[in-house]
């Protein structure tokens, strides 16, 4: 097993935990302010992983990438607008709707990935991408 899918299907089991602990933390909460909490606790815990790494000194390489810094800084943007979308999400909906709608990412970032970095996409990953639509759909409508 390739070392991406191993990690990419741990991402998958802590987001699925993201959704439950986030539900049952939101159920008296404002989304927003808790999500805010959030972020600041996942800062100071992966702050902790690099400084763990030995890899705090890599910052200021960061920091001297402009270009590099601008698209890391926009993506915590979308990352941010990301979870608090969520959060008000599911605080107000069913997890096991919410969720499904939010895996529609999935399309987008191949439909994104094709537009902007001309990633080629096979007939059976088209097939895969519609399928993932479909699936959303039905388990979020249905």
């Amino acid at each position: 097993m390739s070392i991406w899918l191993v990690y990419a299907l741990l991402s998958a089991v802590t987001a699925s935990l993201v959704a439950i602990f986030g539900k049952i933390g939101l159920q008296h909460l404002d989304a927003n302010t808790a999500t805010a909490i959030r972020a600041v606790v996942m800062a100071l815990f992966l702050v902790g992983v690099v400084v763990v790494q030995g890899k705090l000194s890599l910052i200021s390489t960061i920091l001297a990438d402009k270009k590099a810094l601008a698209f890391i800084v926009l993506s915590g943007v979308a990352g941010a607008l990301s979870w608090l979308f969520y959060f008000m999400a599911i605080k107000t909906g069913d997890v096991s709707r919410v969720a499904p709608i939010d895996k529609l990412s999935v399309v987008f970032a191949v439909l994104l990935a094709v537009v902007l970095f001309g990633e080629k996409v096979s007939l059976i990953s088209g097939l895969g991408v519609a399928l993932i639509t479909a699936g959303a759909l039905m388990v979020a409508l249905g």
